[in-house]
C-alpha cells in the first residue's frame, strides 16, 4: 500500500449507483466464519514449517474484509450461505495473490501453466473424488466446489466450472503481457477482463445465492449473455479505478485507466473519467437489457411466470452486486479510496456502515444523464464525404483470374433468384437493379479475398456474397423502414426452414429471393458436411441474420449503440461468426476442433473480423449517416461516446484497426508457435494452420482493396442511386454480412 498521505494518481470519478446498496445481517458471523475456515485451510498465518509461503497475515486478512464485501453484495442471504460465498471471495483473492507471488512476479510462465493446468482436477463436474492437495488454493477449491454443487442442476455446473477454469487458465495472458511489457489494446482488455477478472464467476454464483437458477434454455440467449457481460465490465472497470494505485506499483499494465492512457495519450485523469463513462455505458446497457429485451424473451421462449421470476430474482442480484461491490470498494485496505468522500459520490461527504442512501450525488455521470445523448442522433445529417486515414495493412492479396466469369455467373445466378426483379407483392419496386449490382461488384471482393480459388468454388463465393449482400439489403428495406419488429421475426424465423439437415428433403417453398437463394446455396454448400458440421454452420447463419433485429431494435428507439455492445454484435451483424465457422470447415482436416476455442485463436478471429468491420464503417460513414439514417457505424459511435468530430472519430476508429492489426500480427508471431506447441502439432497440421493463418490475411487486404476500388460509397453514386428512383435506400453495405462469408466457404 501507499503511504496514507501520498496524493491519489487522479481523482475518483463520480460513480453511476442507480441502486442502493444494502448491508446483511449476517456480517460478524460470516466474518468469525471466513477467518477460521481461512485458517484451516493455511490461508492465513500458515505454520513456518508447512512449507507454504505466507502471503497473507490475519492483520492483512482483517483489513481486507471480504465478508464486508459479500455482505454488501449478497444482502438477503441466509447466514450459511453468506458464509459459503464469503469463503469462495477469501478463495479467489487468496488465489490472485498467491499466482502473483509465486509466478507473476517471477515470471514463471512454465510453472504457471502447470499450476493452472491442474487446477480443473479438484472441480468434478460429476462430483467424482478429485485429487490430493498440495496447497491452500487447491485444499478451499475441494472443500468449496463439495459445499456448492451438488444442490445444483448439471447445466449449471457445467457453467459454474468453465467460468471457475477461465478466471484461472487465463492469468498466463496477465503473465505474458507482463514479461513482455505489454499493454493490451481496449477492444482486448475489455474482452479478456471477463475472463481474468471474475466477474461472470461471480455472476454464476448469485444464482447460488438467491436459491435459482437461469432456465438452461435462455442462459446462452442474446439477453442473458448481455446481463453478464455487462454485469462483469461495469465490476471490472470500478475495480481497475480503485485498484489502478495498487497494480501499478505491483508491476500489473491489466487495468482499463492505463489502457486507455496509453492507447489515447490521454493524461491519468481523462483516462480515468473515460474508464467511468465506460463503466456507466455499460450500466445503461444492463438496464435497457432488462426493459426492452427480457420481455420479448420471456414471450419467445414461453418462460412460466415461476421461470420469469427466476430470472428477474438473478437480475435483482447482479443489481445488488453492483451497488454492493462498490460500497465495498469505497472501504476496503486492499484499494485507493482515501479521497472517496471528494470523488466518489458523496456530496455529503458521510461515510460508515449504512449510509450509502444519505449520498446525494448531484453531477450528471452519477444521475445517469449520459444517457440521453444516445438517443438524441438526428438521422439523415449532411456529412459530406469523409478524408480516408492512412490505413496500416502489413498483407498484400492479388485478384483471382477467374474474376470476369465469377462476374457474369453470379449475376446471372442473382437474376435467376428473382434478385434483379421487382419485389414481391411491390410492383415496379426494386431491391436491387442491374446498375445496383454492377457498382456493388461483390465478385471482385470474391476475388480479392479468395485468390487462388477455381472457377467454381470463385462461383460459389460470389453467389454467397450476393446473397448476404442483398438479404442484408433486403431486410432493413422491408422491416426498418416500417419498424416491423414483428414482421422481421417472422421472417428471419422462417429462414431455418430452407437448412434442413439433409438438403435434399427440403420441402419448405420460398416466398422471395432471399429464401429462394437460401434454399439454392444451402443445398449446393451443405451437403457434403457432416452433421456436427452442418449444425454449426446453421447456427452461424441464423446468428448473423438474427443480429439484424438487434438493428432494427436500436432503430426503433433511436438509439446509438453501447461501444462495446457494438463492437462484439458488428462481427455478427458483418457474418463473422458464419465465415469463422465456414474457415473451419474449410480447414477442419488434420487440426484439432478445439484450437479454435483457445484465447490466441479467438483473438486472432476477432482482430481480424474488427478490423474489417471497421474498415466498412470508415468507408461506408457518409452512405449510412447521411443518406440511410443508419445508428450503427463506429465512427459515429466513437462520435458521441468521445464528444469529437467526424474526423477525429475516424482517426481513433484508425487507431483501433491498427491495434488490432498489430494484435494480430502478435499472436501469429508469438502465441501460435507456443499453442502449436502445446497442442503437439505436426508439421502438416502446422502447415494447416498456417494457411488458415494466410487466408485471413488476404481477407482482411481483400476487404480493404475492395473499399478502395469499388463506386458504392462515393458521393457522385449516392446521390445517383437517392434520385435515380430505382431502388429502395437500404441500410448498411456490401460487405456487411457477406465479405466474410465467400473467402473461407469449405471447397464444394
Amino acid at each position: 500500500m501507499a503511504k496514507a498521505h501520498a496524493k491519489q494518481p487522479f481523482k475518483l470519478p463520480d460513480f453511476y449507483v442507480p441502486w442502493p446498496a444494502r448491508l446483511n445481517p449476517h456480517l460478524e458471523g460470516a466474518r468469525t466464519h471466513s477467518k477460521a475456515w481461512a485458517r484451516q485451510m493455511g490461508i492465513i498465518d500458515p505454520p513456518k514449517d508447512s512449507g507454504i509461503p505466507l502471503i497473507w497475515s490475519e492483520a492483512k486478512f482483517d483489513a481486507m474484509d471480504y465478508a464486508l464485501l459479500c455482505a454488501y453484495t449478497h444482502p438477503e442471504a441466509p447466514g450459511p450461505e453468506l458464509d459459503l460465498i464469503t469463503d469462495w471471495y477469501v478463495w479467489v483473492f487468496y488465489f490472485d495473490d498467491h499466482f502473483l507471488e509465486l509466478y507473476k512476479k517471477t515470471r514463471d510462465r512454465v510453472g504457471a501453466k502447470k499450476y493452472l493446468d491442474g487446477l480443473p482436477a479438484f472441480m468434478p463436474v460429476d462430483l467424482s473424488p478429485p485429487p490430493e492437495p498440495q496447497n491452500p488454493v487447491e485444499r478451499g477449491l475441494i472443500d468449496l466446489w463439495a459445499r456448492t454443487v451438488p444442490t445444483k442442476s448439471l447445466e449449471w455446473r457445467k457453467r459454474f466450472f468453465e467460468s471457475t477454469k477461465a478466471l484461472l487458465e487465463e492469468s498466463t495472458w496477465e503473465l505474458s503481457n507482463i514479461s513482455e511489457h505489454r499493454v493490451s489494446n481496449p477492444i482486448e482488455y475489455i474482452e479478456m477482463r471477463r475472463k481474468v477478472g471474475g466477474a461472470p464467476w461471480s455472476a454464476d454464483l448469485v444464482e447460488h445465492a438467491v436459491f435459482v437458477e437461469v432456465p438452461d434454455r435462455v442462459a446462452a440467449s442474446r439477453p442473458m449473455r448481455v446481463l453478464k457481460d455487462t454485469f462483469s465490465d461495469a465490476v471490472h472497470l470500478r475495480n481497475d479505478l480503485f485498484s489502478y494505485e495498487r497494480e501499478l506499483e505491483e508491476g500489473e499494465l491489466a487495468n482499463c485507466v492505463l489502457v486507455l492512457e496509453k492507447f489515447l495519450g490521454v493524461p491519468t485523469q481523462r483516462a480515468a473519467d473515460l474508464t467511468n463513462e465506460i463503466l456507466t455505458s455499460r450500466l445503461h446497457q444492463f438496464e435497457n437489457t432488462v426493459l426492452t429485451e427480457l420481455p420479448m424473451l420471456f414471450a419467445e421462449f414461453g418462460l412460466n411466470p415461476v421461470e420469469q421470476a427466476q430470472v428477474l430474482t438473478y437480475v435483482r442480484g447482479l443489481q445488488d452486486w453492483q451497488s454492493g461491490g462498490h460500497e465495498w470498494h469505497m472501504r476496503s485496505s486492499r484499494y485507493m479510496n482515501r479521497e472517496a468522500g471528494a470523488g466518489g459520490g458523496s456530496a455529503l461527504g458521510l461515510s460508515g456502515l449504512g449510509l450509502s442512501g444519505a449520498r446525494i450525488p448531484w453531477s450528471a455521470g452519477a444521475l445517469g444523464l449520459q444517457r440521453i445523448k444516445s438517443y438524441t442522433h438526428v438521422p439523415y445529417q449532411p456529412v459530406g464525404p469523409s478524408v480516408l486515414p492512412k490505413f496500416y495493412m502489413p498483407y498484400t492479396t492479388r485478384v483471382n483470374s477467374h474474376l470476369d466469369s465469377a462476374r457474369k455467373n453470379s449475376k446471372e445466378w442473382a437474376r435467376r433468384m428473382g434478385m434483379l426483379e421487382t419485389l414481391p407483392g411491390h410492383p415496379g419496386v426494386f431491391i436491387w437493379d442491374d446498375h445496383k449490382f454492377d457498382v456493388a461488384d461483390v465478385a471482385l471482393c470474391g476475388a480479392l479475398i479468395h485468390p487462388a480459388a477455381n472457377g467454381p468454388q470463385l462461383d460459389l463465393s460470389a453467389c454467397w456474397l450476393v446473397w448476404g449482400t442483398y438479404a442484408d439489403d433486403y431486410f432493413p428495406a422491408l422491416y426498418g423502414n416500417t419498424r416491423d419488429m414483428a414482421g422481421a421475426k417472422v421472417f428471419n424465423a422462417r429462414l431455418a426452414q430452407f437448412m434442413p439437415d439433409d438438403p435434399k428433403a427440403m420441402t419448405a417453398v420460398p416466398l422471395n429471393p432471399v429464401e429462394l437463394g437460401l434454399a439454392d446455396l444451402w443445398a449446393r454448400t451443405a451437403g457434403p458436411l457432416s452433421e456436427f458440421a452442418r449444425r454449426g454452420f446453421r447456427k452461424a447463419i441464423m446468428d448473423m441474420t438474427e443480429s439484424w433485429l438487434w438493428e432494427l431494435s436500436n432503430q426503433i428507439q433511436n438509439r446509438v449503440p453501447d461501444p462495446v455492445d457494438y463492437v462484439e454484435m458488428r462481427r455478427k451483424t458483418f457474418g463473422s461468426d458464419l465465415t469463422m465457422s465456414l474457415a473451419r470447415l474449410a480447414q477442419d482436416v488434420g487440426i484439432p476442433p478445439a484450437l479454435f476455442r483457445t484465447r490466441p485463436m479467438q483473438g486472432l478471429e476477432n482482430s481480424a473480423a474488427d478490423y474489417a468491420c471497421f474498415t466498412n464503417d470508415v468507408f461506408s460513414y457518409q452512405k449510412e449517416i447521411e443518406f440511410e439514417g443508419e445508428v450503427h457505424n463506429m465512427v459515429l459511435v466513437v462520435q458521441r461516446f468521445l464528444g469529437v468530430d467526424k474526423a477525429q472519430a475516424a482517426g481513433v476508429v484508425n487507431e483501433l484497426m491498427t491495434a488490432r492489426m498489430r494484435q494480430f500480427e502478435h499472436i501469429v508471431k508469438t502465441e501460435l508457435p507456443a499453442l502449436a506447441e502445446d497442442f503437439k502439432l505436426d508439421s502438416h497440421t502446422q502447415e494447416r494452420l498456417h494457411a488458415y493463418v494466410e487466408k485471413l490475411q488476404q481477407w482482411m487486404a481483400g476487404v480493404l482493396r475492395w473499399h478502395q476500388t469499388v463506386d458504392r460509397y462515393k458521393e457522385f453514386e449516392l446521390i445517383n442511386s437517392r434520385y435515380a428512383g430505382r431502388t429502395f435506400s437500404t441500410p448498411r453495405g456490401l460487405g456487411t454480412s457477406a465479405a466474410r462469408l465467400a473467402s473461407l466457404l469449405p471447397r464444394p
